[in-house]
């Protein structure tokens, strides 16, 4: 806390000498006046009342080029496939992780990291819009999901099937059954 109050001071003396000759400009007034009460509440406020600094990632455990930590990704991954049993995301996990570790991936990793995250978290947000509908309006999805059905050919049909049975479609469960119900009635 000295430290960051001795600069405060600092600074807040060499602005002062700035203060005459920037009486003109009212912009720079009022950026010396923002800076000024920052050094003073920062020297009033208790230590367990500041806002905490930005954690930085541990940067002998990140993943070459990137401030992505793989405990990061295993969070995102069982936060955004909670349809997948805890083996299977740990299967994505065990996957991903060598691609990121591979040295012939060192040029691609972080849009990697980016790809991924971007479809974890669009896979999330649609397991909320699932969560958030009605039963009635998750009906009548299966409905329609049976009518696409008679229009695929037999091997999506097929896929389509597996995908239900293994529960492998980033839906919740209770829309899965739904769907595998209208699969099955077709």
């Amino acid at each position: 806390m000295g430290r960051m109050l001795r600069r405060g001071v600092l600074f807040t003396v060499l602005m002062a000498g700035l203060v005459a000759p920037a009486a003109a400009d009212p912009i720079l007034m009022f950026l010396i006046g923002i800076a000024r009460e920052m050094i003073v509440s920062h020297g009033t406020t208790p230590e367990k009342e500041r806002v905490p600094a930005i954690q930085q990632p541990n940067w002998e455990r990140v993943y070459p080029g990137t401030s992505v930590e793989p405990d990061h990704l295993l969070r995102l991954i069982n936060d955004s496939f909670l349809y997948l049993p805890e083996d299977r995301r740990r299967e994505i996990f065990d996957s991903l992780h060598a691609a990121l570790v591979d040295p012939k991936n060192a040029a691609v990793r972080g849009a990697m990291i980016e790809y991924f995250a971007e479809k974890a978290l669009a896979i999330r947000a649609a397991q909320l819009k699932f969560a958030s509908m009605s039963w009635q309006d998750k009906q009548r999805m299966a409905e329609a999901f049976k009518t696409e059905l008679a229009g695929l050919s037999r091997e999506d049909r097929e896929q389509w099937g597996n995908l239900l049975r293994n529960g492998m479609l980033p839906v919740p469960s209770d829309v899965n059954q739904l769907l595998l119900g209208a699969f099955e009635a077709r």
